[in-house]
């Protein structure tokens, strides 16, 4: 009896699914087996039904939700008129990919994993759980898992073991060929300009808002550069209410482009098609013909720090004996924790990784270049405006990231450095982007209260739902506002100040670094326990938490259950009910981010 084919099929929002779905991929082409890999909402979901074989890999985002390349499948999934044996002839894994410093830890996995079981599919091992907080990352799961996966489809199927795997060393065919055409650069190609605008723009066809401006909002004298900065979207159809994101695709910096074609001996001018003969899409982003600085500028995320994948691709291309030694370390299990201290705790990036391998980069052949880098990934932003007191306009808040490591150059967040980076007094500057519904809710009704707790930048979204409100005429605002000082990045203080004088707004600000005794936003959350309890129990208020996911969450979250103590009398496991009652109708949200 033949191993049936294997379908893998992926929900991934930032890449990492997509890259372990490739990861996989990879092995079973090893074992010579039949496998297609593909992102869950581009597969039909009705054929899953005649599938023998499947592995499921996904992603959990926001507040247990799934990717958005995963969404379709889901609700079709979940419709209450499937048959509860219709994927009786399914044998399926699934593996999920989630970050435990969130309260809903790998919620999509596990909840796909117990769906497929009610439909009656055989699953074949235990879900996995790999997470982002591992001191080794999600690989210390994945590892183990697979391992286990193969294991179990042996056992499965006995045919299995007569199969004789391809070498390690060995580099599989690349996805795409790369075909250069003569002649000079297509002179309209630029990563800020996009194609003409459609109705609804989407990651596919985004708006290109022109920059009206981007204003430092923190002191110069101040450790962090946090940036204001307004779209124009006049003619864009896009809409977007309190709570709701915005997206962006950046592009890598000139320097590092010019520096990666060096590198790889690519003239950025060269023009090229692409081919491919394993089934895949050539990716719809990029141009046909394309140049290479396109290519570089706009899709490959080189400015990443490389996974485990990129490791093991790369030494295939080793000649160079030291080289293809560290190489196949770095891929190797064993040398996870290696590979840690190399590439993620100084927080390498792929450009500076091929210039530590200068032979083996010199060896790289430009047809794998997609499967060896991975593409940008889009970045959100709370919106930080309202469209009724600012039509036509989006506005955000973004905290530039900089920050030192061990390595001479500090690091940079690619986004927000790039978004820094762009100055609208030299000439007009557009930025693709588009919009998608946030996970923060705020109620209709114009005598409900909300409190919102939103240190720092997690202040934006607040500062949405504050413009709406009060042009609605909702003035039952409560706001909990903690940066480092009164003096150096109060966020829209003048403004904060004006919704108090007009009794639109009550707010409560902690300046952790303006006094010897640090005081955080959790503090005025417990010395305002009153005021909360009242708010909540007696006029229904709604209570948000957006920021930073390390440890401000979970202290908010305690504070407001000593107020629930305290004011309501009620014992630990009764205000634990209670948040979780309020968490459950929609009354506590949070919004947070690592």
């Amino acid at each position: 009896m033949s191993i049936p084919a294997l379908l893998i099929l992926y929900g991934s929002q930032t890449g990492t699914a997509q890259d372990t779905a490739q990861r996989i991929l990879r092995q079973a082409l090893r074992r010579q087996l039949q496998v297609r890999a593909l992102p869950l909402d581009d597969y039909n979901v009705a054929n899953l039904i005649s599938e023998s074989l499947v592995v499921f890999v996904c992603s959990t985002t926001g507040q247990g939700d799934p990717p958005d390349n995963m969404k379709n499948f889901w609700r079709f999934l979940f419709k209450k008129t499937l048959p509860v044996g219709s994927l009786c002839r399914l044998d399926c894994a699934v593996l999920g990919l989630g970050d435990s410093s969130y309260p809903k830890f790998n919620f999509v996995a596990k909840k796909l994993h117990k769906r497929l079981v009610q439909l009656g599919a055989t699953v074949l091992l235990p879900v996995g759980l790999a997470d982002d907080q591992h001191d080794l990352g999600p690989d210390a799961v994945i590892d183990v898992w697979l391992t286990s996966f193969w294991q179990s489809l042996a056992a499965l199927h006995p045919c299995f073991a007569d199969v004789t795997p391809l070498r390690e060393d060995e580099a599989l065919p690349p996805t795409y060929t790369f075909h250069f055409l003569d002649g000079v650069e297509d002179k309209t190609e630029d990563c800020q300009r996009i194609p003409a605008q459609q109705p609804a723009p989407s990651q596919w066809c985004p708006f290109p808002a022109k920059l009206l401006s981007n204003r430092r909002v923190t002191d110069l004298q101040h450790f962090q550069d946090v940036r204001h900065i307004d779209f124009d979207i006049t003619g864009s159809n896009i809409h977007f209410t309190a709570g709701d994101v915005v997206m962006m695709r950046p592009c890598n910096a000139p320097e590092d482009v010019e520096q990666f074609c060096q590198l790889l001996r690519l003239d950025p001018e060269a023009r090229f098609t692409l081919a491919t003969t394993s089934g895949c899409a050539v990716p719809s982003r990029l141009r046909h013909p394309c140049t290479v600085r396109y290519l570089v500028e706009s899709y490959l995320d080189i400015a990443a720090v490389p996974r485990r994948s990129f490791f093991e691709l790369l030494s295939t291309f080793s000649t160079n004996e030291l080289e293809h030694e560290k190489l196949v370390e770095f891929s190797s299990a064993e040398g996870q924790e290696e590979l840690h201290s190399y590439c993620n705790r100084p927080r390498r990036t792929v450009l500076e990784v091929l210039a530590d391998f200068p032979h083996t980069t010199a060896q790289l052949r430009v047809d794998y270049l997609l499967d060896l880098i991975p593409e940008i990934q889009p970045r959100s932003f709370s919106i930080a405006s309202s469209l009724q007191a600012h039509p036509n306009r989006l506005q955000v808040l973004v905290a530039v990231v900089r920050y030192k490591t061990k390595m001479f150059q500090p690091r940079r967040g690619l986004c927000s450095n790039w978004l820094a980076s762009l100055d609208p007094t030299k000439g007009d500057v557009y930025v693709p982007l588009w919009v998608k519904k946030g996970t923060l809710k705020f109620p209709r009704e114009k005598d409900t209260p909300v409190i919102m707790v939103g240190p720092g930048t997690g202040v934006a979204p607040f500062r949405s739902a504050l413009q709406e409100r009060t042009v609605e005429g909702k003035n039952a605002n409560v706001l909990f506002f903690g940066c480092r000082s009164e003096s150096k990045d109060f966020y829209f203080r003048n403004e904060w100040e004006e919704m108090m004088r007009v009794g639109q707004l009550m707010l409560f600000s902690a300046f952790s670094r303006d006094q010897e005794e640090k005081v955080y936003v959790q503090q005025r959350v417990r010395e305002n326990a009153a005021l909360i309890w009242d708010l909540i129990v007696n006029k229904g208020a709604y209570f948000y938490i957006a920021g930073n996911a390390k440890q401000m969450p979970t202290a908010v979250r305690d504070a407001l259950m000593a107020a629930f103590e305290q004011e309501g009398g009620l014992s630990s496991d009764d205000a634990e009910q209670m948040l979780t009652a309020m968490e459950t109708c929609g009354r506590f949200q949070s919004e947070t981010w690592s």
